[in-house]
C-alpha cells in the first residue's frame, strides 16, 4: 500500500518533521548492494549510494543474493521461529563458531558461552544481567566467609583465647575497654554495622565519555549523551563515565568508588581487621572504536590500562563490538587490533546480514554462571532462522582464509584516502578524519562564528552535521548521517562491496560541501521550501 500524504502521521510524526526539515525524510523502495532506491515524481527509481549502511549492519550490502537466497530457502522450508524451550542444535554451531574466530584472534582457548539476542541494545542488557548475577554472587560469598570469621571471633574471644587489637577497635572508632568480650561484642557490632553500609552500595559500572551502549531502561544509563540519559537517571544503572585515554582519571575513579569490607582475622591470639575488597564495581564496558561518539578509536595503551586496573578490582570487561565487529574494521573483532580481551562480547548487526534480526552476548567460561539461563530469555531469539543466517553470514566472512577481512581493510583505506584528501583541501572546513576499516569518520569544524546567520543557527542547535547529510543526499544522491553523540561527525560505514567509483563520488560530494561552507552559503545547505 503506498503512502499517502493525506493520512495522519502516527509513525513517530516528530522524527518525521525533524528529518523533513533537513531533507531526509526520503522514502526508499528496494536495496540492493551499496544502493538504497526511491521513487521520483514520475514513479521512476533513483538510486542512492548507501554510506549509513544501517549504521554497521550491512557488512555485505543491502540483500546480498547469498543472504537472500539462503532466507528464501529458510522460509521455503518452513524452518521453525517458534520452538522455544527445546533444542537448538543450529544456535550452538553459531557459538561454536563464533568461539573458533575468537579464539584465533585473542590466542586463547577458554570457552565463551553465548546468550542470543534480537538486538545489540539488548545484548548489552543481558551483559549487563550477567554481570549483576555474577557480582552478587561473589558479594554473598564473601559476606558469608566474613559471617564465618565473625563467629570463630565470637567464640575465640568468649573462651578467653583471642583478645582484641587496639588498632582494630580505633578503626571503627572504638576505645578500649577493660573487658575484653564486651570489645568483642562491640567489635562485630560496629564491624557488620560498617559491611551493611558498604553492602548496600548500588552497583557501579564504569564506560567511557562518549560512549554509546544502546536506549533501554538499563543500557541508556551506560551511554554519555546525557540527552539519551538524563530523563531515565532515576530508573536504572550508576555509571561514572571515564575521559578516553586519560588513565590517571579512570584511576582516581576507581580509587573513588572502592567499596572495602572489613574481615576479622585471628592471628597469634589477636583479633585484626582485614581490608577485603567488595565488588562494587560490577562491569567496564568499552567500545573499541565509539559509533554514536564520533568514531573515537580506542588505543592500545589505553586498553591495556583498562584491563589492568579492572583485573586489580575483579571487574568484567565488556566490550561492545556491536558497530565495530564482524570484521568492518579488519579484523573480527576490533578490540583485538589494540589487544583488548573481553570477560563478555556483545555482537549484533551485521551478523543478521542485512536482514535478520540476530545478536549474541557471550561470557567466558571462568565467569559464567548457568543459573542466568533459566532468568533470561527472549522470545524471538536464538530461533533456526536468524542462526541459519548467522552461520551464513560467518562462513562468507571466514571464506577463502578470511578474504573479507582483508578486503575491509584495503577498500578502508582507499576510503580513507579520499577522506584526508578532502580534509586537506578544506583545513579550516573540517577537523579531522578517524576510524579503521569500514568505519570512518569525518568531523567538520563548528560554524558558531560563521558569517552566515544561517550557518550560526545550525551550529547552535546541533544541527549542522544533519544539514549537510541533506545536502549530500539532495544534491549528490549520497546517504550519511552525523553519528549521534557526535553531530559535527559524519559516519561512512559501507560494505564491502564499495568500488572505487563510489568512493570517487563522495569525494567529489565532499568537496562541493565544503566550498558551501567555506564561501557561508548556509541558505544553500538547507532544502528551499
Amino acid at each position: 500500500m503506498n503512502s499517502d500524504s493525506t493520512e495522519l502521521e502516527l509513525a513517530e510524526p516528530h522524527l518525521r518533521g525533524v528529518l523533513a526539515t533537513a531533507g531526509l525524510d526520503v522514502e526508499y523502495v528496494r536495496a540492493e548492494g551499496n544502493t538504497l532506491y526511491r521513487l521520483d515524481a514520475d514513479g521512476r527509481e533513483v538510486g542512492v549510494l548507501d554510506y549509513a549502511g544501517g549504521y554497521g549492519s550491512l557488512m555485505f550490502g543491502h540483500n546480498h543474493p547469498t543472504v537472500t537466497a539462503r532466507a528464501k530457502e529458510l522460509l521455503d522450508q518452513g524452518t521453525p521461529t517458534h520452538a522455544q524451550f527445546s533444542r537448538h542444535p543450529y544456535a550452538n554451531r553459531v557459538a561454536t563458531e563464533l568461539n573458533r574466530i575468537i579464539h584465533r584472534e585473542l590466542g586463547d582457548e577458554e570457552p565463551y558461552f553465548t546468550i542470543f539476542a534480537n538486538s545489540g541494545a539488548e545484548a548489552i542488557e543481558a551483559a549487563v544481567k550477567h554481570a549483576e548475577l555474577d557480582r552478587g554472587a561473589r558479594a554473598a560469598a564473601l559476606a558469608e566467609e566474613i559471617e564465618v570469621h565473625a563467629a570463630a571471633v565470637r567464640a575465640a574471644v568468649a573462651a578467653g583465647t583471642a583478645t582484641i587489637a587496639g588498632n582494630a577497635l580505633a578503626r571503627l572508632g572504638l576505645d578500649d575497654s577493660a573487658d575484653g568480650r564486651r570489645d568483642g561484642e562491640r567489635l562485630l557490632t560496629a564491624l557488620a554495622r560498617h559491611n551493611d553500609t558498604q553492602r548496600s552500595r548500588p552497583p557501579i559500572f564504569l564506560t567511557l565519555e562518549g560512549s554509546f551502549h544502546g536506549k533501554l531502561v538499563g543500557s541508556v544509563q551506560l551511554t554519555h549523551n546525557p540527552g539519551y540519559r538524563t530523563p531515565f537517571t532515576a530508573l536504572a544503572a550508576q555509571a561514572r563515565f571515564v575521559p578516553l585515554d586519560r588513565p590517571e582519571a579512570l584511576r582516581k575513579t576507581v580509587e573513588n568508588e572502592r567499596s572495602v569490607l572489613l574481615d576479622p582475622v585471628i592471628t597469634a591470639g589477636t583479633v585484626e581487621l582485614v581490608e577485603r575488597e567488595h565488588p562494587v564495581f560490577c562491569a567496564f564496558l568499552v567500545e573499541p572504536i565509539q559509533g554514536e561518539g564520533g568514531i573515537n578509536v580506542l588505543s592500545p595503551e589505553f586498553a591495556r590500562e583498562i584491563q589492568e586496573v579492572c583485573a586489580a578490582i575483579d571487574c568484567p570487561v565488556v566490550v561492545d563490538e556491536i558497530q565495530s565487529g564482524m570484521g568492518r574494521t579488519g579484523t573480527f573483532l576490533a578490540g583485538s587490533a589494540v589487544g583488548l580481551k573481553g570477560d563478555y562480547y556483545a555482537l549484533a548487526k551485521s551478523l543478521g546480514g542485512g536482514v535478520a534480526k540476530a545478536a549474541v552476548m557471550l561470557v567466558r567460561k571462568a565467569r559464567y554462571r548457568q543459573e542466568f539461563e533459566l532468568v533470561h530469555s527472549s522470545t524471538f531469539a536464538k530461533d533456526s532462522f536468524s542462526c541459519h543466517i548467522a552461520l551464513t553470514v560467518l562462513g562468507m566472512l571466514e571464506a577463502e582464509d578470511g578474504r573479507a577481512y582483508r578486503v575491509a581493510a584495503e577498500r578502508g583505506r582507499a576510503l580513507a584516502g579520499a577522506l584526508e584528501a578532502v580534509l586537506g583541501a578544506f583545513p579550516t572546513v573540517l577537523r579531522e578524519v578517524r576510524g579503521r576499516g569500514l568505519m570512518l569518520g569525518l568531523e567538520f569544524a563548528g560554524q558558531a562564528d560563521s558569517g552566515s546567520p544561517v550557518l550560526r543557527d545550525l551550529s547552535a542547535a546541533g544541527f549542522l552535521g544533519y544539514a549537510v547529510a541533506g545536502y549530500l543526499l539532495r544534491e549528490h544522491r549520497i546517504r550519511t548521517f552525523p553519528t549521534a553523540s557526535a553531530v559535527n561527525t559524519l559516519r561512512f560505514e559501507p560494505s564491502l562491496l564499495l568500488t572505487d567509483e563510489e568512493i570517487g563520488r563522495l569525494e567529489a560530494a565532499l568537496l562541493d560541501v565544503c566550498a558551501v561552507l567555506r564561501d557561508q552559503d548556509g541558505a544553500r545547505l538547507l532544502p528551499s521550501a
